[in-house]
């Protein structure tokens, strides 16, 4: 045990210093906005990331648990889009449009989330790397993802992602306005209302038309279950 008074020489065993951690944290986070700039989300991976930082792949793996968890550092936006994508379709496939929807407005309405997600957005339909990066990014999580649990379910894979396409402009219409636009009174509405409203028009695009066709998803014997989507 040390003396009073005693000076400490040489380096502690233990963690690294927060000082080395940050470092260590912002060479990686650089590097890889450098190489999403420059190849683009789906050509950019953890090793090409890894050596333009120069450390370890291990390293890349141990702050971040994936190549989409250094898009969210990179964007400072603490939401993962993929996450809130494979949280829906973890469950049964005619609850798929409802998990999506609950999913985007729990990450929207929060506070913390939603400051850094409506820049990073605005990123996204500008020009440049950077919305290069989060276009492909988007497309590769959300589309995607969504597409391959349609395979999955034996849709063919064009209509699978057409499928993909058509649910996800629904949530990015609901995104841009409650929260670009902020328009009321969509903008104050009870969630759980929307989620209601508007769950069974995805649900539709993921069933490629058959659950309006047969009234699944609606509330029975309302004019809802009567009209198309469009008739709203």
């Amino acid at each position: 045990m040390e003396q009073e008074g005693t000076r400490v020489t040489g380096r502690r065993r233990g963690r690294p210093r927060a000082a080395q951690v940050g470092a260590a944290r912002g060479r990686i986070i650089a590097a890889a906005t450098q190489e999403f700039a420059e190849r683009g989300y789906e050509a950019a991976s953890i090793r090409s990331i890894a050596r333009r930082a120069e450390v370890d792949p291990a390293l890349i793996r141990h702050y971040f648990d994936d190549k989409q968890a250094l898009v969210a550092a990179v964007v400072e936006v603490p939401l993962r889009p993929d996450r809130i994508v494979q949280g829906a379709l973890d469950g049964p496939l005619d609850a798929v449009g409802a998990g999506l929807v609950a999913g985007v407005l729990r990450a929207w309405d929060s506070p913390a989330v939603r400051p850094a997600a409506l820049a990073a957005l605005r990123g996204a339909v500008g020009h440049g790397p950077v919305s290069r990066m989060l276009r492909e990014f988007l497309r590769r999580e959300l589309m995607h993802r969504i597409a391959t649990r349609l395979v999955e379910a034996g849709v063919d894979d064009g209509e699978a992602q057409l499928r993909a396409e058509f649910a996800v402009s629904q949530l990015v219409g609901l995104i841009m306005v409650r929260y670009v636009l902020v328009a009321e009174p969509l903008a104050s509405l009870d969630p759980g209302e929307i989620v209601r409203r508007l769950a069974p028009v995805v649900q539709f695009h993921l069933d490629g038309g058959a659950g309006f066709q047969s009234g699944a998803g609606l509330d029975s014997g309302g004019p809802a279950a009567k009209n198309s989507p469009h008739d709203e």
